[in-house]
């Protein structure tokens, strides 16, 4: 695997629809259920506050309505889509206090996203999901929705509905007798949506490959193979077409970059449906653990010539979204430094390292280190030149989604060289 994949991932992983028709259907009746609550709807005052940046800075203004003004027009979704900076807002306002319901084709589990999706892709969205001021009222506005999605109320979509969680289409989906949850509860014994979303695996599941042979190095997340690329360099072009990995971007110019040139980078896209905690690929040291901040909404131009076709930007992603980044030393003299990097993109608002996770600790291969609390997300593994002998990706079919290949959490990922 030397080239990453040309399909818009958050469609693949589950994360919004694949079917175009289902995804603008959506999008349609999120804006009658707004229009039906009248002008009397109170704006959260996150959703203000982002308001009165809009009318008093000129220049996110202008951004903001261009980023709309600019989405292609379309006889078919010419109607569908946010025509206005008051409408995008009061869109974004009912997300709030909403959480994402299953549907087998027509889920849509970034809403935010699906309401932000065609302005991705303009120029004018190009630029403004790269703002300092807009990217930080969106952070703020993530951390408002996380909050309702880390409470009681959301809940409400754990039900045996055709669109809740506990329906038999979602059951299989989710292949909820794996994870631990109480059956004979309401809601299955989870607390809230996230503690859902981050539910935790029942003992035995996953176990952990070859535990004993320090030259097995297994999948610090669950999931599916995106790139593999080899002799990345300390600073590259990330951003145009192919997307070719940058060192020192990724890592935030870490110091385990001087050890990591001309190595090699493994990168895997994690879907809606999947578990969302990661485990230490190898036995070894921790040397950091650190969250980077980042964009949440920006797209590599080269991959999004238009608004019509939203681009694939994992390996953009990988450098300048909201990340964790954990660098380790392997027992294994002959794997040496790992980084560990955690891409929060689209929704998510928090990538959470374990407090345990400090400088120092010991960790064994297959511990917990993190996970994500929601959104679309992917994850990559760099090595050091030599390191890896071969990679043996153990995929397995997907039981909802047979076009992807999934690598469990903590099988065989690669070999290290030995001798």
């Amino acid at each position: 695997m030397s080239d990453s994949l040309d399909q818009d991932v958050r469609c693949r992983a589950g994360w919004l629809p694949a079917n175009q028709d289902a995804l603008e259907n959506w999008l349609a009746g999120h804006c009658e259920r707004v229009e039906a609550r009248g002008d009397d709807v109170v704006l959260h005052p996150v959703i203000r506050e982002f308001q009165h940046l809009i009318d008093t800075d000129p220049v996110v203004r202008v951004y903001m309505n261009e980023m709309i003004d600019q989405v292609p027009p379309s006889r078919k979704y010419s109607k569908r889509h946010v025509t206005s900076v008051d409408q995008l807002l009061r869109l974004v306002n009912e997300v709030l206090t909403i959480a994402p319901e299953f549907g087998a084709d027509t889920m849509v589990m970034t809403p935010l996203t699906a309401i932000l999706d065609w302005t991705m892709g303009t120029p004018a969205g190009l630029a403004a999901y790269r703002d300092t001021r807009i990217n930080t009222m969106l952070k703020k506005i993530l951390d408002v929705w996380c909050e309702f999605l880390s409470g009681p109320d959301s809940r409400y979509v754990i039900n045996d509905s055709p669109s809740g969680w506990k329906s038999p289409d979602a059951q299989r989906a989710v292949g909820i007798e794996q994870f631990e949850y109480d059956p004979d509860e309401e809601y299955w014994g989870f607390a809230s949506w996230n503690d859902f979303f981050t539910r935790r695996l029942k003992a035995g599941e996953r176990p952990v490959a070859a535990p004993d042979d320090p030259s097995v190095i297994t999948s610090a997340c669950e999931s599916t193979p995106y790139a593999i690329r080899r002799n990345v360099q300390r600073r590259d072009t990330f951003w145009i077409k192919r997307q070719p990995y940058s060192l020192e971007d990724m890592l935030a110019n870490d110091p385990a970059v001087d050890e990591l040139v001309g190595g090699t980078v493994y990168q895997g896209f994690l879907s809606a449906t999947n578990y969302h905690r990661w485990h230490s690929p190898v036995t070894g040291t921790i040397v950091r653990a650190f969250v980077e901040p980042g964009t949440y909404y920006s797209e590599a131009d080269s991959e999004g010539p238009d608004a019509v076709e939203p681009g694939n930007s994992q390996g953009y992603l990988a450098h300048v979204a909201t990340r964790a980044i954990i660098i380790l030393k392997a027992d294994n003299p002959a794997i040496g430094t790992v980084a560990f990097i955690a891409v929060g993109m689209l929704e998510v608002s928090s990538c959470i390292i374990h407090s345990a996770i400090t400088s120092n600790a010991h960790v064994n291969k297959g511990d917990e280190i993190g996970y994500f609390q929601f959104g679309g997300s992917t994850e990559c593994l760099i090595f050091r030149p030599g390191a890896i002998k071969e990679f043996a990706l153990q995929a397995i079919p997907q039981p909802h989604d047979s076009a992807n290949s999934l690598v469990p959490v903590n099988s065989r990922l690669a070999t290290a060289q030995t001798g």
